[in-house]
């Protein structure tokens, strides 16, 4: 599970540090790199749920599988588009995977480890999606940069490596439902209502944190550029590496969230990194902003295996791929209107806006998460 989840991440990242490439060759306004952000968002809020059902009906294995078809047909049209709409409708298929591949994935894990190995064990499953997602950006920096390539080739230089994740799913033991058990009994201090108050309360608190990181993703590349001189180069290796950062410090997230508890361990994590953020933006220079960055990037992927435990611990065991992709609702919702919101900032106030406001908008939520969301 851990090597498919790199698989189905390799070219789906690569929009942030693509969108430049775009603007260039279509020549899109603020509002219209908006809007191809926000289109894959309004689609997975329509599948969500249904994927859900999906996960807990049928079980991961097919759900896996048709995501990994999903991510290699998705760059395979971004590769060959010849217009704005033509690459929407593969960057849609590339945001549609991890939503048909998370809710399956994340729940299939969390079921087949005890309850105390939650957070390690989910630091490991994210440890190889950071990877995948760390290797669309260098590969951007190393085909661009080295050998040439033009945008529309290095989407179709994934194509086959990740159509290679279908054999991988073959391995797989299927699981269904809440996997091999087949009671239905009340386990005392297990969750016995999906939709209970802490875990709404933790919906809200993910929702407004998204919020602030679809404005960021968005623009940030544009401003980098633009504003600050980099090239694309500078902005694979920065997002490429930021990435990578997971190999270490998912595992190392998920360690301590089993020490420290999974809710104070996130606090921690998150709020440390949202510190690094903002004075990135008051730096000087290529480096010390990347350098800053990537701290950011470090504590916010610490932070990730224990967000994804507290999922698993605030769902009932028979409804956890259905408590997953809901976990994952709050993102798809606001990645439809994050980055138009941010567009209008950009339009009137400017870039750097976007990102003290964001700054602000991610402390609002680590308070709901801290304050609001009862975990005993």
């Amino acid at each position: 599970m851990v090597a498919t989840h790199a698989l189905i991440h390799a070219a789906g990242n690569m929009n942030s540090t693509m969108i430049v490439e775009l603007r260039k060759e279509f020549v899109l306004s603020n509002m219209e790199i908006g809007l191809i952000s926000a289109i894959p968002g309004l689609v997975t809020v329509i599948l969500t749920l249904p994927v859900g059902w999906m996960s807990d009906k049928y079980g991961a294995k097919r759900l896996v599988a048709l995501s990994v078809l999903m991510a290699a047909l998705g760059a395979l049209i971004a590769g060959l588009s010849i217009s704005p709409v033509m690459y929407i409708v593969g960057l849609v298929l590339m945001t549609l995977t991890s939503t048909f591949y998370h809710p399956p994935s994340h729940s299939y894990t969390a079921r087949m480890v005890e309850t105390k190995d939650r957070s390690k064990a989910m630091g490991f499953l994210n440890a190889g999606g950071t990877f995948g997602v760390a290797l669309g950006p260098l590969s951007i920096t190393l085909l661009m940069g080295y050998f040439a390539f033009q945008w529309r080739q290095v989407f179709l230089f994934w194509v086959p490596f990740i159509a290679l994740g279908l054999i991988l799913v073959f391995f797989l033991k299927d699981m269904k439902g809440a996997g091999e058990e087949t009671t239905s009994e009340a386990v005392e201090g297990e969750v016995q209502s999906l939709m209970n108050r802490d875990f709404l309360m933790y919906l809200s608190a993910s929702g407004i944190r998204q919020f602030a990181l679809g404005m960021i993703s968005t623009f940030l590349s544009i401003y980098l550029v633009d504003v600050r001189g980099w090239g694309i180069g500078d902005l694979g290796v920065m997002f490429g590496f930021s990435s990578l950062l997971g190999l270490a410090a998912s595992p190392i997230g998920g360690y301590m969230a089993s020490r420290l508890g999974d809710k104070l361990w996130a606090v921690v994590a998150l709020g440390a990194g949202y510190v690094f953020y903002i004075f990135a933006f008051f730096t000087e220079g290529v480096l010390p902003f990347m350098a800053l960055y990537l701290v950011y990037r470090f504590c916010g992927i610490l932070g990730m295996p224990a967000t994804a435990a507290l999922t698993a611990k605030l769902t009932p065991k028979k409804q956890m791929g259905m408590g997953f992709a809901i976990s994952f609702l709050p993102q798809s919702l606001v990645s439809v209107i994050a980055p138009v919101v941010a567009a209008y900032i950009a339009d009137y106030f400017g870039l750097f806006p976007i990102f003290t406001v964001s700054f602000i908008i991610m402390f609002l939520g680590l308070g709901v998460l801290y304050f609001g969301v009862r975990t005993k």
